[in-house]
């Protein structure tokens, strides 16, 4: 590639920064201009829910690279800059200090944001998100003994933080409208695995419920419009029910953040559609991390992820792609989770209606075990809790899809390796 070649990445993110990364580790002597809205230097997300959340690391442990790395790599790292819109014709992305920046190509890695809840009451103090860095430093200063904390949704960030909750002391209730937590992620049958975790340890559920208001101290802090009117005191939900409440945190999910790609005239759906190298419908413009609802060959469909894995492995595929590598972004999805003494690893996409049967190999009661879910016969997905070191055999049986017989599958003595073909 010519020196003169200029590739933009909009996204100071993990899949930002291993994009820039793989493009000087390929050899790009370009000039690579990464532009981030956060103050923040690229960082990863896990540790937000986990080590950093519950105080067994510093906020150091979270970023992708040490300080000195982007200058001695040459990449010109804008932090706290936020890009405005995208010039297609032009080449150039425009930035809100009214500058612009020309690209020979773009990256998007703009990532996602948490919804909000949108009830009454929504504006008092005491309603915390899980995001950013900064979300996690004020939720772990919150999470004081003796709290009553209400978390809406049970999918994994409401869990994680849940059982952040409860190790700081606090009294904790999760609502969840879904008859089973984590129910749109692993179905009932898993999900209830995990609500039974969580019930031995404290936990109590409001399944088939949603927050439908927050209630305040009104007595205090109220003052001229648009100020916070006190401090959250209950929450009411749709059911009628009252749960005394200190701290509410919303994990509802997240939104991924399209603006700049659908104002630019790209093509976006739940995400910004990219074929199987992550390119999107301008052949110069991609898209990687959890702004990406990309091809995926081996599932045979688009599918956006907003795991850990897919945005550590979606930039450098992106960066190769950029460079005009052969690419097929083909990975299965991927993700862990730690919840007081249970550790997990989850593979592929065990979504309701994506398969027709669950296998366990071990006692699901137990909290050591391996669930499989299978699909006319094939190993869709796969869940290793407590149990260690065969997750990659588990992706290679997704990988394979051979039928598999259910008993040899359940038996502890057949290895796994043997049941992909």
């Amino acid at each position: 590639m010519p020196a003169a070649q200029t590739y933009v990445i909009v996204g100071a993110s993990l899949a930002g920064a291993k994009a820039a990364e793989t493009l000087r580790g390929e050899g790009f002597d370009g000039a690579i201009v990464l532009l981030g809205a956060e103050p923040e230097r690229p960082y990863e997300r896990p540790p937000l829910s986990k080590d950093l959340l519950l105080g067994k690391a510093g906020r150091e442990s979270a970023f992708v690279h040490e300080p000195g790395w982007y200058a001695e790599h040459d990449v010109d790292l804008r932090l706290g800059t936020r890009v405005t819109s995208i010039d297609r014709a032009a080449r150039q992305v425009r930035l809100e200090d009214g500058s612009s920046v020309d690209y020979a190509r773009l990256l998007l890695t703009t990532g996602a944001s948490a919804r909000r809840l949108a009830v009454p009451g929504a504006d008092l103090a005491g309603l915390l998100y899980l995001r950013t860095i900064g979300d996690s430093e004020a939720l772990s200063a919150a999470l004081q003994g003796g709290r009553h904390v209400v978390i809406a949704g049970a999918g994994w960030i409401g869990l994680e933080v849940a059982a952040a909750a409860r190790l700081a002391g606090c009294e904790v209730t999760v609502v969840e409208p879904d008859p089973a937590p984590l129910y749109r992620w692993v179905g009932p049958e898993v999900g209830e695995v995990f609500a039974g975790l969580h019930r031995s340890h404290g936990v109590t559920f409001r399944l088939g419920e949603a927050i439908s208001e927050l209630r305040g101290d009104v007595s205090r802090g109220a003052g001229s419009a648009g100020e916070a009117r006190g401090s959250v005191r209950q929450v009411l939900t749709s059911a009628g029910t009252e749960i005394p409440a200190d701290i509410v945190v919303a994990g509802i999910g997240a939104a991924p953040n399209v603006s700049l790609a659908a104002e630019a005239g790209l093509e976006v759906d739940n995400g910004v559609l990219t074929d199987e190298s992550l390119r999107t419908s301008d052949p110069d413009i991609f898209a990687a991390g959890d702004v990406a609802n990309a091809f995926n060959p081996l599932l045979g469909r688009r599918i956006r992820v907003e795991h850990w894995s897919n945005a550590l492995n979606g930039g450098p595929a992106a960066a190769r792609a950029m460079l005009g590598r052969a690419v097929s972004y083909d990975r299965v999805p991927y993700f862990f989770s730690d919840q007081y003494d249970l550790g997990m690893e989850a593979a592929g996409v065990p979504e309701p209606g994506g398969y027709d049967q669950v296998v366990y190999r071990g006692d699901p009661e137990s909290l050591e075990f391996i669930a499989f879910w299978l699909d006319n016969g094939s190993v869709v997905a796969g869940m290793n809790v407590n149990v260690w070191d065969v997750n990659d055999d588990i992706q290679a049986l997704i990988r394979s899809q051979a039928t598999v017989d259910a008993g040899r599958l359940a038996d502890p003595d057949v290895p796994l390796s043997d049941l992909a073909g």
